[in-house]
């Protein structure tokens, strides 16, 4: 057969790829968001994820859920009552002591006996340790697709999900969709969707399933609990202003500027992917697509290339301010302002300036205040 003729062959097998829905599939509706929390604290990202589940639920013209698991007490009930505030239309509530702690066995079982029993369409997760860990397990065992680090969640024309996120090394962006499977499943890595304003809402209607498991049937045990004391090292996803240095600092000294600048702003401080890759900065302070991905007031990069790696960890950024000897750097394309200089050259004067500045207005404040007393 020659190429011409198995061209259109091909083609067509790739336009037939969407075929009808399985009539098991058909009842599936409503997009879930699983609310995550440990120890009685909601991750930021749950919230984040009912932004954006709102919209695709509207766009369905179906319910948004909220799926809250944890053990019996008041902090699962906040979350629950949260939950309406971030503007679910019902809760899933599956609360017993025996999910004090994650586990993956107790919150599989417990995830897919409620998707088996109430069936939803769209089912997002967090992309942190716990929801990646968690989704990938309930994804394997209801047999169905999942798009794991989304940056962009959507419906196309027939009501598919359509999920994109960055591949081949972040260097193209593709949308997957799980055509002929339910539910269709996507984490989400936090910041990456905008948080969504909370209102005063009453508790609305609450679902509650009943976990039949005991503590015998889980393999895995807790027996203590040690909190992570560099959990709180960085704090790039939520800092107000982050400042990052990229190959264009030149050297591990260099780097040093761009923490300076940060302390003056009272600022964290991050870096591209190739200062991890040289040992001048620790993989927590990361930003990109296989690091940390921000939403600051303010983003200040020296001496960073911007490429799409990059820029889908920043691009949700209020201001982005490049600085780069090379006026064709991708950075400029989707920087607020640039400034085409050496940045070596450039932050020392800039933090000299933002110290004078800041500490100016804080004379200025103290007089006030005596002035006031």
């Amino acid at each position: 057969m020659s190429s011409k003729s198995r061209t259109p062959a091909a083609a067509a097998g790739r336009a037939a790829t969407k075929k009808e829905l399985p009539e098991r599939f058909r009842a599936y509706r409503h997009v879930w968001v699983f609310i995550e929390q440990e120890r009685g604290v909601v991750h930021p990202v749950s919230w984040e994820l009912m932004g954006a589940g709102r919209r695709l639920a509207d766009q369905l013209k179906v319910d948004l859920a909220a799926v809250v698991i944890g053990p019996e007490g008041a902090a699962t009930q906040q979350a629950v009552a949260m939950s309406f505030g971030y503007s679910a239309d019902l809760v899933y509530l599956v609360a017993n002591n025996i999910l004090a702690d994650y586990r993956n066995e107790s919150y599989t079982k417990a995830l897919t006996e409620l998707v088996n029993t109430h069936k939803p369409e769209i089912l997002l997760l967090g992309a942190t340790t716990l929801g990646r860990d968690l989704a990938g397990s309930v994804a394997t065992t209801l047999l169905t697709g999942l798009t794991a680090d989304c940056t962009g969640l959507d419906v196309d024309a027939d009501g598919s999900l359509a999920a994109t996120r960055p591949t081949f090394g972040g260097s193209l962006l593709c949308t997957i969709y799980t055509l002929n499977y339910r539910p269709q499943m996507a984490t989400v890595r936090p910041r990456v969707m905008p948080m969504p304003e909370r209102t005063a809402r009453p508790v609305g209607r609450v679902i509650t399933h009943a976990l039949d498991l005991r503590e015998d049937d889980i393999v895995t045990k807790v027996l203590s609990f040690l909190p992570d004391r560099d959990s709180a090292k960085s704090n790039l996803p939520y800092a107000d202003i982050v400042v990052a240095g990229g190959l264009g600092i030149g050297s591990p000294e260099n780097f040093q500027l761009v923490r300076q600048l940060a302390t003056v702003l009272k600022a964290e401080y991050g870096c591209s992917r190739p200062l991890v890759q040289k040992g001048w900065a620790t993989a927590d302070r990361q930003i990109g697509q296989t690091g940390k991905t921000i939403r600051p007031k303010l983003y200040i990069a020296a001496g960073i290339s911007g490429a799409i790696q990059h820029r889908v960890g920043v691009e949700g950024a209020d201001l982005i301010v490049a600085i780069n000897t090379d006026k064709n750097a991708p950075i400029f394309d989707f920087a607020h302002m640039g400034i085409v200089d050496d940045a070596i050259r450039l932050l020392p004067p800039l933090t000299a300036a933002f110290r004078a500045r800041l500490m100016s207005e804080s004379r200025g404040r103290s007089k006030a205040a005596g002035a006031s007393s």
